[in-house]
């Protein structure tokens, strides 16, 4: 005979049960929570550490030209034409090593651009899949090649031809440094320029087509606008680039600090001299010694209007389409 079982154990077990899996339930319910929490907290932090890091190149550049900012007058930095921080006599004036930084980033946005967009609409709009993808790693092939070999391909090969043409080109000159790096930086511009034309939504191709719009009008009239907001990324990207570049510039273009916007003339750049400046044997804490913080701080600050300006041109494009 079965075993009677009253019913004031039977619901007392089943509510141990129920309590059980309740408890179970919210003991799961806690671990995953609180995995999430540290996979949550550990993304923060990696976050945080490229906020940090800014932060602290900006504190290191601040803080070492505020020292030289000491003994060197603001405006004297930028207004005086001469850059003589070695000489016996040292002048501080900041403007020969940005010329020299703007024209041959200059040359390198005139030779980059229109290439790099080029390429980007033949290879998003024209391009079949098979030959897209043997031309566009072999394109990213050049954003592996070390820029020292940048720089001597540009003085003895760019320079050489360009003489050429020009006779009284000097062997040292911002012309074929900023040729250079222009060819340097299309991989930049084409690459993030073709993945903003390919996220265009298909429909927007097709109804101009519908239109009677040809192959070309489509991508120069309607891709090309859609795509704009990541295009002009790509085209702040390539301009930190080149100013950024040092190798090429200071193998190419000289390092003698010149007041002059003619790109066939010899002039040093804001990262041509701070590396000139850091090889050399001047002691720590010398005004010559920190100028290359106060020139380090101007370039940030080029690098930053540019990428505001771009940002506002991005947000005025992306109201319009």
């Amino acid at each position: 005979m079965a075993k009677h079982i009253p019913a004031a154990e039977s619901d007392y077990s089943e509510s141990r049960n129920l309590r059980t899996l309740i408890q179970s339930m919210l003991s799961r319910w806690t671990l995953r929570r609180a995995r999430e929490r540290l996979i949550e907290f550990t993304l923060f932090l990696a976050a945080l550490s490229s906020i940090a890091v800014t932060l602290g190149i900006v504190g290191v550049l601040v803080f070492e030209s505020l020292q030289f900012f000491a003994h060197v007058s603001i405006i004297e930095f930028l207004t005086d034409t001469q850059w003589t921080v070695l000489f016996v006599n040292p002048r501080y004036g900041i403007m020969p090593l940005v010329t020299g930084t703007l024209v041959t980033s200059g040359v390198a946005l005139l030779v980059a651009l229109p290439l790099g967009t080029v390429i980007a609409i033949y290879l998003s709009e024209y391009a079949n899949h098979r030959l897209r993808e043997m031309i566009k790693p072999s394109l990213e092939l050049l954003s592996a090649v070390p820029t020292v070999v940048f720089g001597y391909f540009a003085l003895l090969f760019v320079t050489p031809l360009l003489q050429k043409l020009l006779p009284d080109l000097p062997g040292f000159n911002m012309l074929s440094a900023g040729i250079v790096i222009g060819i340097m930086i299309i991989p930049y511009v084409s690459s993030l320029s073709e993945d903003a034309m390919k996220a265009v939504p298909v429909h927007i191709r097709e109804g101009s087509y519908a239109m009677g719009a040809t192959r070309l009008q489509t991508a120069l009239r309607v891709i090309v606008p859609s795509a704009f907001s990541g295009i002009a990324s790509a085209y702040v990207l390539g301009f930190s680039r080149a100013v950024g570049e040092t190798m090429i510039v200071a193998v190419a273009a000289g390092t003698q600090p010149n007041l002059t916007l003619n790109p066939t003339e010899g002039a040093a750049t804001i990262t041509a001299f701070i590396v000139q400046v850091s090889l050399g044997d001047l002691p720590h804490g010398s005004i010559a010694y920190q100028s290359i913080f106060a020139a380090g701080l101007t370039l940030m600050l080029m690098t930053l209007a540019f990428n505001i300006a771009g940002y506002l041109l991005r947000k005025r494009y992306r109201e319009i389409y």
